[in-house]
């Protein structure tokens, strides 16, 4: 099946976007950390009545003693406009994502590269272009490795403060559920304490006179370590039965552990992505609704995470070891190359998955 989609498979149910309602009745698919007993059938403020399963108003006409969303002091976050609902209330297929990575190509593409030439390439051009194109007395090695420190990740820093922008703005279509604005999300956080990390890496790695350039090869792969070791202790607290210690992304404090991949993939396709707090309801009703994604997601979490820690280690053996140019070089592109070798086997792999979901549903949807 020739299938562009990263988390979408073929078949699909109709699904109205535009319409406001409540969250879903089935009772194991709610918001998380919100209870949802029945949906009420009232028209909403802008004229609209809501399909419902269950009426829960009064004869009077007021809402009943159990509403179908947490109280909320602000309408718009008890109603986002990005609440959706579907045609389909049996859930005949899985649950949709209406996430497709084809008109997001190009867009991709040209992130990625522009993240390359920014941190694989640039390093790597300034410091032979300036260490063997200039004379000593020209430049010293600790101002060789500062001008190419103090360069590096332009791209990473901008797009940095863009999803800073998406989060943090009044009127956010991307922000988490049930979250305020000053949350942002967990991989911004993540994201912060990476490049905090870094950056001590580096000033410290070019303070001295001459810079130990081993410790400059090496910042990719501290990164990638940290990623791979929490994707693999979350999942791991997560099997031994620990609640979320902190909100991570749209799962509350309290809320049963999800994948550690679950919250990168939700606050990357949504902010980074344009998928919108759409797709973070979306993805969270799809985890809720079938064991057969939530399985997928856990193998992936194992397959990245490991992989990272794995890459980690190699990258710093090979750079400790060999001739300290072409560890130089290593250190940064072998990283970079590992993460484009697991993509090109994740995208084919969660599409075979998906496929499978969708032909299994039938037998499989009464087992979520």
């Amino acid at each position: 099946m020739e299938e562009e989609k990263l988390f979408e498979a073929p078949a699909q149910p109709a699904v109205n976007d535009h319409q406001l309602t409540q969250p879903p009745t089935h009772p194991s698919l709610q918001i998380p950390g919100i209870a949802v007993s029945d949906t009420d059938g009232n028209a909403d403020e802008r004229g609209r009545t809501t399909t419902t399963a269950t009426d829960t108003t009064t004869p009077n006409g007021n809402l009943s003693a159990h509403p179908s969303r947490a109280p909320s002091p602000n309408p718009s976050a008890q109603y986002p406009h990005t609440q959706v609902t579907y045609e389909d209330p049996d859930f005949t297929r899985p649950p949709p994502l209406n996430y497709s990575l084809r008109p997001r190509k190009k867009s991709i593409f040209w992130f990625w590269m522009l993240i390359f030439l920014d941190c694989v390439c640039m390093p790597i051009g300034l410091y032979f272009g300036m260490w063997y194109g200039l004379t000593r007395d020209q430049l010293s090695a600790n101002a060789v490795f500062s001008i190419s420190t103090a360069l590096l990740g332009t791209v990473s820093i901008v797009e940095y403060f863009i999803r800073f922008r998406r989060l943090w703005r009044k009127n956010s279509n991307c922000r988490v559920i049930g979250a305020q604005r000053h949350y942002l999300d967990w991989f911004h956080w993540n994201l912060s304490v990476g490049w905090f990390f870094v950056m001590i890496e580096l000033i410290a790695g070019t303070c001295p006179h001459d810079p130990p350039i081993r410790v400059l090869a090496i910042p990719a792969s501290t990164m990638l370590f940290a990623i791979g070791v929490e994707l693999l202790l979350v999942d791991a607290l997560r099997l031994m039965g620990y609640r979320a210690p902190c909100r991570i992304s749209s799962l509350p404090v309290g809320a049963p552990l999800r994948p550690g991949i679950y919250a990168y993939i939700e606050d990357i396709c949504a902010v980074d992505g344009s998928g919108g707090t759409e797709f973070r309801q979306r993805l969270n009703l799809r985890y809720q609704a079938s064991k057969a994604f939530r399985e997928m997601l856990h193998r992936l979490t194992l397959f990245w995470a490991i992989g990272a820690i794995i890459c980690s280690a190699v990258t710093v053996a090979i750079v400790f070891t060999i001739q300290r140019d072409a560890a130089y070089i290593v250190g940064w592109v072998l990283p970079f190359l590992w993460a484009g070798v697991w993509t090109a086997i994740t995208i084919p792999w969660v599409q075979r998955s998906l496929t499978h979901e969708y032909n299994q549903w039938t037998t499989a949807k009464w087992k979520a």
